[in-house]
């Protein structure tokens, strides 16, 4: 077995003790990130410390999505609570401002991340988050919005690794298999909006980890998102 397994569960298992709390909640998407971080919670907390929120946007999530995520929690045998955003996310069109398409996407995200932490403070638990380490470094998440979490699990994995570690615990296969993508707009995809499919971008990472520099297009593009993105991943600044 990978060895990154034990370490994920000991670390966890280990964050939890030293901050007090024993129970874990975790917005489970239908995607391998959310399901690997839910899989892992169980290993190191025990399946009746953590509670999995599946929260859709209707119209924009999929049916699937939400039927894997489902039968995903089913099968860990977790509590889990269905939480429809789409009343929450209808409130903004009433600011008195036209809505653009960013904001339209990202406060669904934020959304989501509100509900979590609502649950956690009325359940006293834990935000765990789902963003790996390719999402991190590239800054591919919305900031307030998936990026808030607790602890972030897999956020020392590589997308690459994520779904090598997934096979290896024998996670469904169809949401190891499920096209990556954040599901907040219709026909969105990771690889459509990096332009690039996680496989190149984790060679590319590692090179640049490795200390290498960008010299093709693909890597210079790479690692202008990875600047301009930065401040996500950093305390606001104090002036």
């Amino acid at each position: 077995m990978d060895p990154r397994i034990d370490k994920i569960a000991q670390g966890l298992k280990e964050f939890f003790e030293k901050a007090g709390f024993k129970k874990a909640v975790v917005g489970l998407s239908g995607g391998v990130d959310s399901a690997l971080v839910a899989k892992l919670a169980v290993l190191a907390l025990g399946k009746e410390n953590v509670t999995v929120l599946l929260m859709p946007n209707e119209g924009v999530s999929s049916d699937h999505s939400i039927s894997d995520a489902k039968a995903f929690a089913e099968e860990l045998e977790i509590e889990y609570r269905v939480v429809s955003i789409r009343d929450y996310v209808q409130r903004y069109k009433n600011l008195p401002w036209d809505e653009s398409e960013e904001a339209n996407i990202n406060i669904q995200a934020r959304v989501r991340m509100t509900i979590l932490y609502h649950y956690a403070n009325s359940n006293n638990a834990l935000v765990l988050g789902t963003g790996n380490k390719s999402e991190i470094t590239l800054g591919y998440f919305t900031k307030y919005g998936d990026g808030g979490a607790d602890v972030l699990p897999i956020g020392s994995l590589y997308k690459t690794d994520v779904w090598k570690i997934a096979e290896e615990l024998d996670l469904p296969e169809a949401i190891i298999k499920k096209t990556a993508t954040a599901e907040l707009k219709a026909g969105q995809t990771d690889k459509g909006e990096i332009g690039m499919s996680y496989s190149e971008i984790d060679e590319i990472l590692r090179k640049f980890e490795a200390g290498g520099e960008s010299e093709s297009d693909k890597e210079k593009k790479l690692m202008k998102r990875i600047e301009v993105n930065r401040h996500k991943g950093e305390l606001p600044p104090v002036l």
